[in-house]
């Protein structure tokens, strides 16, 4: 690995360890964990690898491959505010694992992505395979739910990011040949194995060639909008209601939705309308997974990524574009935006026996709308994976 090798060109000696997190993708659930819904995800092949030493002076110093500036701190002496740069989300948890166990130990190490940043949960990725190579230097053993929240945590309160626990969830539970269906309203979760009835599958990765930050998009807005429509749900309907950031969608009866939704102004509305069609879509492709029913699987895909464009109003011209190509490419069973979709890649659940053809359809319809990305569009070809193992 490129990490292992620049680890021996920067400290003159091999790392002790090499601890790796997949990235994940979501063909449903999109947009709805953060208000307490209904997902399901895999985990693919590719990922984040960090190679590590411990250190006793309990000082963390870590670079990665992507990035360029050093990142350095003290266990015990995380900044309370975060710096703006790459390193705040693991800061971020290190001080949430710090609030749970004694941090005696820091470590060096370099963090190397095997895929291009953005639509993937890398930050998710990043956040939880530092977290397993603090727990292992300083002898912490976590259940995974707490190590799942500990990232939750440090996104969520010191990056600033409002987002759920469905990427965190997915490196951490999934397993090869499973798909994860996850209730993150009291975090039940089931592997449902792929059926034998199913036709063979590859998951195809489409980056547009344009990166993104979360916290720096409309992401926490849209989150915003979607939990003001059931605080103002709730109101109309003479329910309980307690502090706006403890309300959730989940909490709201659909039929108090239909009865009540004209009141809401027309965003909230949209929002809240994607919200309640992806946990009824979740449900149905859990079962159309649970028959092998790929097809009606990857049609439900497609209308999350139509709901994604029209209800939850995301995806930037890249990611609408390869999203409408894929919807007319063969080969492909279905797909959406990968991530919040303001810009980053698009996943699609392909037959291998048309892999070639779809990569050629593709890149050679996308590029001739977007010629100046020529040399950062990319096609990668996954299968699904285990997810981080916490021993």
């Amino acid at each position: 690995m490129l990490c292992q090798d620049r680890f021996l060109e920067i400290y003159k000696k091999l790392p002790e360890s090499l601890a790796f997190c997949p990235y994940r993708v979501c063909p449903l659930g999109a947009h709805s964990d953060h208000n307490l819904g209904k997902v399901t995800g895999l985990a693919i092949d590719k990922g984040i690898y960090l190679a590590y030493r411990a250190k006793q002076n309990g000082v963390v110093e870590l670079c990665s491959l992507q990035f360029e500036k050093r990142a350095q701190w003290h266990v015990r002496e995380v900044p309370k505010y975060k710096e703006n740069d790459w390193a705040d989300y693991l800061r971020g948890a290190t001080l949430k694992l710090g609030e749970r166990y004694p941090l005696v130990r820091g470590l060096s190490g370099v963090i190397q992505g095997t895929l291009p940043i953005g639509g993937l949960s890398s930050s998710a990725a990043v956040v939880l395979v530092f977290l397993k190579a603090l727990c292992e230097v300083n002898n912490i053993k976590p259940a995974p739910r707490e190590l799942i929240q500990c990232s939750v945590e440090a996104e969520n309160q010191y990056v600033g990011v409002s987002s759920g626990k469905l990427d965190q969830s997915c490196e951490v539970y999934c397993r090869r040949d499973h798909l994860l269906y996850l209730d993150t309203q009291d975090d039940q979760y089931e592997l449902i194995p792929t059926s034998p009835a199913m036709p063979p599958y590859r998951i195809a990765i489409f980056f547009s060639g344009v990166e993104r930050t979360l916290a720096g998009s409309k992401f926490n807005m849209r989150v915003d909008e979607c939990r003001s429509a059931a605080y103002a749900l709730a109101a109309y309907a003479g329910m309980e209601y307690g502090k706006f950031k403890e309300t959730n969608m989940r909490d709201i009866p659909r039929e108090v939705y239909e009865k009540y939704r004209d009141r809401l102004p027309k965003p909230w509305q949209l929002r809240a309308e994607h919200w309640f069609s992806e946990f009824k879509r979740v449900e149905q492709g859990a079962e159309a997974w649970r028959r092998g029913d790929l097809e009606t699987y990857g049609r439900l895909s497609f209308e999350s990524g139509w709901s994604s464009i029209n209800n939850w109003e995301t995806g930037s011209p890249e990611l609408k574009a390869l999203y409408d190509i894929m919807t007319h490419t063969e080969g492909i069973y279905g797909g959406r935006f990968s991530g919040a979709g303001f810009k980053g890649c698009c996943m699609a659940l392909i037959d291998p026996a048309y892999e070639e053809s779809i990569c050629k359809s593709v890149t050679e319809e996308y590029l001739r709308a977007f010629p100046l990305l020529e040399n950062k569009f990319s096609i990668h070809i996954c299968q699904s994976a285990d997810g981080l193992v916490i021993k």
